[in-house]
């Protein structure tokens, strides 16, 4: 008797693929898709399976409900709680993803959907170079306020979305022992890494440079060495004032960028900490509140700057919600970084799933590292694109832990 065509496993693994490929495309996409595999979770009774570190994430997400009730700004704080749906996408990818395998051919397209948001990039920075031409302004001063995004609405989440999937094409590039598709991943990476460059996002490249070191280190720790000549060679050509960008970093051009900006929001953040450091001011509070949290000295906030976030993970959600809720998804990440790291060391090399799902474990621990270190600058953990990623990335490691746990005699 032949099988039906579509079973319910089959639907539901077309839906959560569809919805992990489509973050880079459109968010509004991917939420569509993802609340269609969560109601046909419910409908087919099919048994969740939580990732380790649900715990934490239990934590975090009763933290944020607590500062929202303690808040007393209900109506306000919605926003927030509706972004929680987000982390379910946590709990479809560890329930309905079964191997390596799927999680493979779902990042090849996931690769490819993020090189036709790259080549869209590439059109749009062409025509901003003939916008800051036709209105007679320097380069740098046009661009910085009005950079490439992709298909999304701000160059800080498209920079995101490129950190993200660069590490994990690199991973697949670096340790996936199925080389078929390696030229084209090759490239959709070098394409995604000049679009990245281009986003201007310092905080992405610091992040995306520190995870593909750690990929490096631990497949060609020589051709590390090629990476300061690489970017000495970059800096010294210069194209599209790349390095003007880099400079910026210890050098601004004045109030064009934002380095003086981001340690007022700091400091605002460090004030609003001292005086909550429990619960915070709030879900969605920042904005409304920040007037009342300024440095010392200031009696007004910087004209044309914006406050509605304090452009860091973690300053943000303690501040926001509390020491202890931060700390919480700190732990959770902390937890997943931690399982990584102790599963490579232990891949047991007698078990052909090992070579399967190494490059999976590598790819979850370079994006761990570059949302880590670009949080210190910018609310990536809070941005649904960057999140959702963030998440299926964290989920398809889960899966792979346990496609070990079933294969091998020794699993990791």
């Amino acid at each position: 008797m032949r099988e039906p065509p579509f079973t319910k496993e089959s639907v539901l693994l077309s839906l959560v693929a569809a919805a992990i490929i489509l973050t880079a495309i459109s968010i509004t996409a991917f939420e569509i898709l993802m609340g269609l595999a969560l109601l046909g979770l419910v409908v087919s009774r099919t048994p969740l399976r939580l990732p380790p570190f649900w715990m934490p994430l239990a934590l975090f997400l009763l933290g944020t409900l607590v500062s929202w009730a303690a808040s007393g700004q209900f109506r306000e704080g919605l926003p927030q709680l509706r972004k929680m749906y987000i982390y379910l996408m946590l709990v479809l990818v560890t329930t309905v993803l079964r191997d390596a395998r799927q999680i493979r051919w779902i990042f090849r397209a996931w690769a490819l959907a993020a090189t036709v948001a790259a080549a869209w990039s590439l059109i749009q920075f062409a025509r901003k170079l003939q916008e800051a031409h036709q209105a007679h302004q320097p380069f740098y001063d046009y661009y910085v306020v009005s950079r490439i995004t992709g298909f999304t609405n701000h160059w800080m989440t498209f920079g995101g979305e490129m950190m993200i999937i660069l590490l994990v094409a690199a991973a697949m590039i670096l340790y996936d022992p199925h080389r078929r598709w390696t030229p084209y991943l090759i490239g959709s990476a070098l394409l995604i890494t000049v679009a990245l460059l281009l986003t201007w996002t310092r905080s992405m490249w610091l992040g995306a440079f520190l995870g593909g070191a750690y990929l490096i280190w631990f497949r060609k720790p020589w051709a590390l060495l090629a990476l300061p000549l690489a970017m000495a060679l970059l800096l010294w050509a210069n194209p599209f004032e790349l390095r003007d960008r880099v400079l910026s970093s210890y050098a601004p051009h004045g109030a064009v960028d934002s380095n003086w900006h981001r340690v007022e929001l700091r400091e605002i953040g460090w004030n609003m900490i001292k005086a909550h450091p429990w619960l915070g001011v709030g879900p969605e509070q920042v904005s409304r509140q920040f007037q009342n949290y300024l440095p010392s000295g200031e009696t007004r906030p910087l004209p044309g700057e914006y406050y509605g976030h304090l452009e860091n993970d973690y300053i943000q959600y303690a501040a926001e919600r509390g020491v202890p809720t931060m700390l919480a998804l700190m732990w959770m990440i902390a937890w997943a970084l931690r399982d990584f790291v102790a599963a490579l060391r232990r891949l047991p090399a007698s078990c052909p799933a090992s070579r399967d799902t190494r490059w999976i474990l590598h790819a979850a621990v370079a994006v761990i590292i570059a949302m880590l270190v670009s949080g210190w600058d910018s609310w990536n953990l809070n941005n649904s694109a960057v999140l959702a990623m963030f998440l299926a990335v964290l989920g398809s490691a889960c899966v792979a832990l346990r496609h070990l746990d079933s294969q091998c005699d020794h699993p990791a």
